[in-house]
């Protein structure tokens, strides 16, 4: 059954997807906002097409951790459903992105028009500077700056070494910079077919504040961000295990204080 839902979630995926990209080519013309509406009216519609069919929904906690102005956003990266749910929660972030990404056709040429900052990871400290270069108008019109520390999707329990690009921009916009763990990757795996039921976790932490030395706000950074997922896996593991252990046992947890997504 799971893998007949995949089936149909990616036919219902790249149909719409192509049908919408292509309908929408006139908007690339448009002003960067209105291209930046049609991306969240497309990421609903998966979004949507997501629960509709595997029965995959998400929440969102933190949002009080959101500062009003400019803020800089590092987030765990594990599923295509991260930069889906970017547009619909933020509004109108401007994400950091490996430079192959915006040759993709519909998704690149939007996510380029919408305003997402390019970044070559071969190009060294030319890199960085070209993309603190960006960052700066885009943080001067008060939007989220969105950066994946890691530089790539890693599955739920791995890890990878934090990249220097997170402390560039975090020292050179003097913004606040505010952690976010999520845990889709149990569900919605890198390169997987199957996407699995259930409800993804997008949780925003308490932000840290402009001026930390460097080696301490990315030490302060990885550890709230990690542990933070440990314990969101830690209890998906201890659930499974209780369940597992007794078929009579029923397992109620109390309702959490979070915003559900409405797709």
């Amino acid at each position: 059954m799971s893998w007949l839902r995949a089936l149909l979630f990616n036919i219902a995926f790249f149909g719409v997807t192509a049908l919408l990209g292509v309908a929408a080519l006139p908007l690339l013309l448009a002003p960067r906002r209105v291209v930046m509406a049609f991306g969240r009216f497309w990421a609903r519609c998966v979004l949507a097409l997501a629960k509709a069919i595997v029965g995959l929904d998400g929440e969102i906690r933190g949002i009080e951790h959101l500062p009003s102005g400019a803020c800089l956003i590092a987030m765990k990266h594990q599923s295509a459903w991260d930069t889906l749910i970017l547009p619909v929660v933020l509004g109108d972030p401007a994400c950091i992105v490996k430079r192959e990404l915006l040759l993709l056709p519909f998704y690149g040429w939007y996510a380029a028009r919408a305003g997402s900052i390019a970044i070559d990871r071969t190009a060294g400290a030319g890199a960085l500077r070209r993309m603190i270069a960006a960052a700066r108008p885009i943080a001067a019109q008060g939007r989220p700056i969105v950066i994946f520390p890691e530089g790539t999707r890693v599955a739920p329990g791995d890890r990878l070494p934090y990249q220097p690009g997170v402390a560039a921009l975090y020292q050179a916009l003097a913004l606040p910079l505010v952690p976010a763990a999520v845990n889709s990757g149990l569900f919605w795996g890198r390169r997987s077919f199957i996407k699995r039921p259930g409800r993804i976790t997008l949780e925003f932490l308490e932000p840290i504040p402009p001026g930390w030395p460097r080696r301490q706000v990315m030490a302060e950074l990885e550890q709230r961000i990690d542990s933070n997922g440990a314990r969101e896996m830690l209890g998906r593991s201890h659930l499974r295990r209780l369940r597992a252990a007794s078929l009579d046992l029923h397992v109620v947890t109390p309702p959490l204080q979070s915003s559900p997504i409405r797709a």
